[in-house]
């Protein structure tokens, strides 16, 4: 794809409409992980320090097109300004007289902060008219909410084609990881896909074996494969009713020159609790009453082995239920090597999903990937190869 990016912009002087996203996490009020708002520093610094005031666009939680006091965007305010060490306002609306007076009361270099941008049916319709009035309160548009671009709504799509549009920094960012991984990688490409069902993940798989060299599957979905080729999986979370749709991914694997890389051996237990008897199982040895929790270490040993013969790895979900060790073990082993091997230069390792984040962070190697994306259903859906909405409209 091909964008505008923020240095070829004409900013001094400009009203920049900024898309961000501030759905933090909160308790009692008070915000619990700013991780989002952090995120969005760069790009505000950047559009202030050229001389441009910023307005900002967000939603919070799901007022459904109407407005709903507790879910204002008011109290995201006081903690930005305290992050950015400059004054934020706040817009009682995000269009209209309100907000007009507001952005222009602005210093130049200033920030403000709109009101949730879902009070208005309009966002969620993708409505041309709503985007047309926040269209009115500025010079140009910026998306820096990755995590929002597969929703075709008002404020990430229809706007972005209302005014000239950029990616923000941290957008930017993130577009060029993803090519780095998928679009445009160095070969050879290795997967690694984990998670619980294969039933969730069936548009990842189908995309994934089409392009890659070598796909590592995972987590209790690998089981439902296993199933599929004859094994005994015990007690074992399976989704049995698709053993047909594994084999068919697995032919369409092998008509497409993408080696499958399923468990040889696997760690098991009777329960799913920490400090129980683990054991590891040759598959021919799984007993009725066992449950499968994690890859083996003959398993690891061959992932590791496929990472080094590999450019590039892109990585969606855990190996094993990383949370109760001792079957974390897999998921930490390859985890560390890939941050190892991307640390050496060896590998572009690009990884994303809520599960995948907190198991690299589980292994302490989060700072050490390639590129390690936050953005939930958005990353997922661009492992898909569907049409990000958000993206799209950023095409020059």
């Amino acid at each position: 794809m091909t964008f505008r990016t923020l240095d070829t912009a004409d900013l001094a002087g400009k009203t920049a409409l900024v898309r961000v996203d501030f759905n933090v996490p909160v308790e009692g009020g008070k915000i619990t992980d700013d991780t989002r708002l952090r995120s969005a520093l760069p790009t505000i610094q950047y559009l202030t320090g050229k001389g441009a005031k910023v307005a900002l666009l967000a939603h919070f939680d799901r007022p459904k097109g109407k407005v709903v006091p507790e879910m204002s965007l008011a109290f995201v305010a006081a903690p930005l300004a305290a992050l950015l060490g400059a004054p934020v306002a706040f817009s009682a609306d995000c269009i209209g007289d309100e907000a007009a007076k507001t952005i222009a009361a602005l210093p130049a270099g200033g920030v403000a902060l709109l009101e949730n941008v879902r009070f208005h049916a309009g966002e969620e319709k993708n409505d041309p008219a709503f985007a047309a009035q926040m269209a009115a309160l500025g010079d140009l548009y910026v998306n820096d909410a990755f995590s929002a671009a597969h929703r075709a709504h008002a404020s990430t799509e229809a706007l972005a084609r209302a005014l000239p549009s950029y990616p923000g920094l941290a957008m930017q960012r993130e577009l060029e990881a993803l090519d780095s991984a998928l679009g445009n990688p160095q070969k050879p490409v290795i997967g690694i896909v984990g998670g619980s069902k294969v039933s969730t993940k069936l548009d990842l798989l189908n995309n994934l074996v089409a392009k890659l060299d070598r796909l590592a599957i995972g987590g209790g979905m690998a089981n439902t494969f296993l199933y599929a080729q004859g094994h005994d999986v015990g007690g074992s979370l399976c989704e049995k009713d698709l053993a047909d749709t594994a084999r068919q991914i697995i032919e369409k694997a092998k008509a497409a020159g993408c080696e499958l890389l399923l468990p040889v051996d696997v760690v098991v237990a009777k329960k799913v609790a920490p400090g129980v008897d683990a054991e590891t199982r040759a598959l021919a040895d799984v007993q009725p009453d066992d449950l499968i929790l994690d890859a083996g270490p003959e398993t690891a040993k061959r992932l590791l082995a496929a990472m080094d013969a590999s450019k590039t790895l892109i990585w969606n979900g855990p190996l094993g239920v990383f949370e109760v060790p001792p079957f974390d073990e897999a998921t930490v082993a390859a985890a560390k090597h890939a941050a190892q091997l991307a640390k050496s230069g060896k590998i572009v390792a690009v990884a994303g999903g809520g599960d995948t984040v907190s198991a690299l962070n589980h292994a302490g190697v989060v700072g050490d990937m390639t590129f390690v994306s936050t953005a939930g259903g958005a990353f997922l859906e661009w492992m898909e190869g569907k049409d990000l909405p958000g993206v799209s409209a950023l095409n020059t």
